[in-house]
């Protein structure tokens, strides 16, 4: 028996191999694998840092180049399967799991290394792609916001954005899953920034009230409209979730007076647009990186990613019929998905959420 896999041979290269199945503990036939358009395209095109220093953990330090950096074989963190076969109790057969493998046909999994995040049987299993890894990604970052405030004594994700004025920069994917969490939880206003059109137009589906940060100064326009007192006006916590200095920059921008940016992006080059002599500056901001390696510290365990990801499953219980009617923009088979990561490298092609059918 053979498992097919998607590889990264070189910047701008993929293929498909057959891999022989190991044995393990259980077998997971793959159903769907969601595309993230930031980190799995980075490996695509070449510029993920990973590709040109290695991470140690220990000292949180990138440092010398990977002896060789390619191929990648394991792309993609968003998987749905079905549990074919089972050895072990932890994992029922015929269940329905979120796992985080890469884009590949099945899975050999072992429940000491990998995590299985068991989907209820009323939701759609197209969206346990974002059950794992990208739902816990936004609800870390809900998490981030309410420690900022509550420090360790953080009971719900709503402790953050409760009745609080919210800015999302960015309409991707992330933005959007967050903007959502943020509006489930209370949050007293929710506006979504994002300078393309079709974006904003899913954001508006998604009943999120959006602006275009490239028409009248954005920030102007909030900070007029969202006033705390005279001198105090602007959004409460901004979400930062587009991969661009620029936005970053503007985020800041959005914000009140000591108020924070909790920081979900990834920035694959430099920083030159986000001026800290300004705003950052003068106003005596903060900002958080809420990525998803780890929780706040001195949360853990109560917060883990589980718990993260039961999270995201309440969300898409929620929301899913429209998360699956707007977000979702295409599903294609899993022989034409190198032809599609590449257009989708290239910008030949725009989805705002691209998944692969096994």
């Amino acid at each position: 028996m053979r498992d097919r896999n998607i590889v990264v041979t070189a910047p701008g290269r993929l293929e498909i191999r057959e891999e022989e199945v190991q044995p393990g503990p259980f077998r997971v036939r793959t159903l769907f694998s969601g595309i993230s358009a930031g980190t799995e395209l980075s490996y695509v095109k070449g510029t993920n840092p990973a590709l040109h220093a290695t991470y140690d953990p220990a000292l949180g330090l990138f440092g010398a180049a990977p002896a060789e950096p390619w191929p990648v074989t394991r792309l993609g963190y968003m998987e749905v399967g079905r549990v074919e076969e089972s050895r072990t109790p932890a994992v029922a057969e015929g269940t329905v799991v979120a796992m985080t493998y890469g884009h590949r046909t099945g899975w050999t999994g072992d429940p000491l290394r990998d995590r299985v995040v068991a989907l209820p049987g009323d939701l759609d299993p197209i969206l346990g792609i974002y059950a794992a890894h990208m739902g816990p990604i936004c609800a870390n970052g809900l998490l981030h916001a309410a420690a900022d405030l509550r420090g360790t004594d953080v009971r719900s994700l709503a402790d953050g954005v409760a009745g609080r004025r919210v800015a999302v920069t960015g309409a991707g994917v992330v933005g959007l899953l967050t903007a959502l969490f943020a509006r489930e939880h209370g949050a007293a206003s929710v506006v979504v920034l994002d300078p393309t059109p079709q974006r904003r137009e899913v954001a508006a589906a998604l009943g999120l009230q959006t602006l275009d940060p490239e028409a009248d100064d954005p920030a102007v326009v909030l900070k007029t409209a969202w006033r705390h007192t005279a001198d105090d006006r602007g959004a409460d916590v901004v979400f930062q979730c587009r991969g661009q200095a620029s936005a970053l920059h503007l985020a800041l921008r959005l914000l009140r007076p000591q108020g924070t940016v909790v920081d979900l992006a990834f920035y694959q080059g430099g920083a030159d647009a986000v001026r800290l002599g300004e705003e950052f500056h003068h106003n005596g901001l903060g900002l958080r990186c809420a990525q998803i390696g780890r929780v706040p510290r001195g949360l853990a365990p109560t917060w883990d990613r589980e718990r993260l990801s039961a999270e995201t499953v309440a969300l898409l219980r929620s929301c899913g019929e429209a998360i699956r009617r707007h977000l979702i923009s295409a599903v294609v088979p899993f022989d034409e998905a190198p032809a599609l990561l590449t257009d989708l490298a290239q910008r030949r092609r725009q989805e705002l959420q691209a998944v692969i059918a096994c």
